[in-house]
């Protein structure tokens, strides 16, 4: 068989093709989607014995939901998952110039909110560095680089050299938006990191609603085996075999793979033949982050006081605390701490919690200790003797307070779990040289197998590692396939005027 070219037909109106969708997270389920609208017979095999993927919840003390997995949406511009978040009433959030940084004495820093626009104004300026010189700029060169050059144009005097520390220790926080530490993310391929225009915005209703909405079609049209893992995808004749975990057998005209990148990674064994060797290295040559979350929920929002004194600036929004030197039995290697004020979310959404963020060794380490940690009282007692130096800095804390004891802890653990690849999401790190090739090798896929790719990894550059690009790379290919078949490859409206249609040609 030629495994570049297959004469594809959509045949009698009595039999549809079939389709086999692997994952049932948010590419999947949009794949699944658009299939299922152009008369597809479509099965969506999904190893967890529950839909989402990366995307899922669990419930606080509170009552709240917390978002597991992503809770932002990137940019607003054109953006499908906003519509959704819209037409499922799911609250979102902005916090503005919130903004607040502890140095490495535990010392707030008066002039924090004017560092922090600095660093942003260098952050846009590699990004427009990157996208002008990619072709000539080393390989090797890290972001981290770029904002030692920078911040030596800006911090020249020797009297300066404080704020050039400061600078520079601030660089890290980075790291909690790419999941990798800034000192390997790649400067060469930095602009594929550049989302869609507009604003973040935290999914302060969670992602659960967005969720159910984009799951819907796929729940009532397809049939759907939770708790079923692909062991093999033999795509060696007319028809795709795929080999399940508890020994089944399952023959479709095509397949499309919506694992994500960490996944692939280490079961590239799983495809037969195997990968094409151009195509295994684009998967080896893309990163994969390790981005976790820690979320400590109180009685009350101490941070934000009371009403004794009502001209005091309050304390929400994002905060760092940046190369701490006051926590060196529980923190030696002083990484940094980033956190955001939940208590200020809109309305209901609003509960006395702090989201941290964690990411690189910080997480690797994290996702040690609490693997060996079976009762989850000790796994609290681990986080809240590790966490309490830096939220104890907040104002109004007070150690007699029962206000100011955290009600229960509740950590992702990403990093361990294997479905999602050991990992988060997709980043680009220093020592690629054809990022963006290689992400259109994986975007492109093994059509002349029959084997298909879709996830956050082979989205349109301006949204790769986000939901969006999850959405947008599942609905891509479906329409790819009904293409393949005949079928004009609609969702619903006119073809060119879909969610996410002129953003795919923009960037593809």
């Amino acid at each position: 068989m030629d495994f570049d070219k297959k004469f594809r037909t959509k045949g009698s109106s009595e039999v549809s093709p079939s389709i086999c969708v692997v994952g049932a997270g948010v590419a999947g389920l949009r794949c699944a989607d658009v299939l299922l609208q152009n008369g597809f017979d479509v099965t969506i095999l999904e190893g967890r014995d529950r839909i989402g993927g990366r995307v899922t919840q669990a419930t606080l003390p509170s009552g709240h939901l917390a978002d597991l997995g992503a809770n932002w949406i990137h940019g607003t511009k054109s953006n499908p998952i906003l519509d959704l978040a819209r037409e499922t009433d799911t609250p979102t959030h902005d916090w503005g110039e919130g903004f607040n940084i502890f140095d490495e004495d535990g010392k707030i820093l008066k002039d924090g909110k004017s560092l922090n626009d600095t660093m942003w104004g260098i952050i846009v300026q590699a990004f427009k560095h990157s996208a002008d010189n990619t072709t000539t700029i080393d390989p090797k060169e890290s972001l981290y680089d770029f904002f030692l050059e920078k911040v030596e144009e800006i911090f020249p005097g020797k009297d300066e050299s404080r704020e050039r520390e400061i600078m520079m220790q601030m660089t890290e926080m980075w790291g909690a938006f790419v999941g990798s530490p800034v000192q390997t993310q790649s400067l060469k391929f930095f602009w594929l990191e550049e989302c869609i225009d507009g604003e973040n915005l935290f999914c302060a209703g969670t992602y659960h609603k967005i969720l159910e909405r984009i799951a819907k079609p796929a729940l009532t049209g397809a049939k759907v085996k939770l708790s079923t893992k692909v062991t093999s995808v033999e795509s060696g004749s007319d028809e795709v075999a795929v080999h399940t975990e508890n020994g089944n057998t399952l023959e479709f005209d095509e397949t499309v793979i919506t694992c994500p990148l960490g996944w692939l990674k280490k079961n590239k064994a799983v495809f037969q033949p195997e990968l094409p060797a151009r195509f295994s290295q684009a998967i080896d040559a893309i990163g994969y982050g390790t981005l976790e979350k820690v979320y400590i929920t109180f009685p009350r929002a101490f941070w934000l006081g009371g009403n004794e004194n009502p001209d005091e600036t309050p304390h929400i929004g994002f905060t760092q605390w940046i190369a701490p030197s006051y926590t060196a039995s529980t923190n030696p290697e002083r990484w940094n701490q980033e956190a955001v004020d939940l208590a200020t979310l809109p309305g209901d959404c609003a509960h006395a919690t702090l989201l941290f963020y964690l990411y690189g060794s910080q997480s690797i380490s994290f996702s040690a200790a609490l693997s060996s940690t079976i009762l989850q009282h000790e796994r609290d007692l681990y986080l809240i003797n590790f966490f309490k130096p830096y939220y104890s800095l907040l104002p109004h804390f007070d150690h007699n307070s029962k206000d100011c004891e955290p009600v229960k802890c509740l950590a992702t653990n990403w990093v361990s779990d294997d479905l999602a690849g050991n990992g988060s999401y997709t980043t680009i790190r220093t020592g690629v040289r054809e990022a963006d090739r290689d992400i259109e090798i994986m975007r492109e896929g093994l059509p002349g197998r029959s084997v298909w790719f879709a996830g956050e990894h082979t989205a349109p550059f301006v949204a790769l590692g986000t939901v969006t690009g999850a959405y947008w790379s599942g609905e891509a290919v479906a329409r790819r396939i009904a293409r393949s078949y005949g079928v004009n490859g609609v969702d619903g409206v006119d073809e060119g005027k879909g969610e996410g249609v002129e953003n795919n040609r923009a960037k593809e």
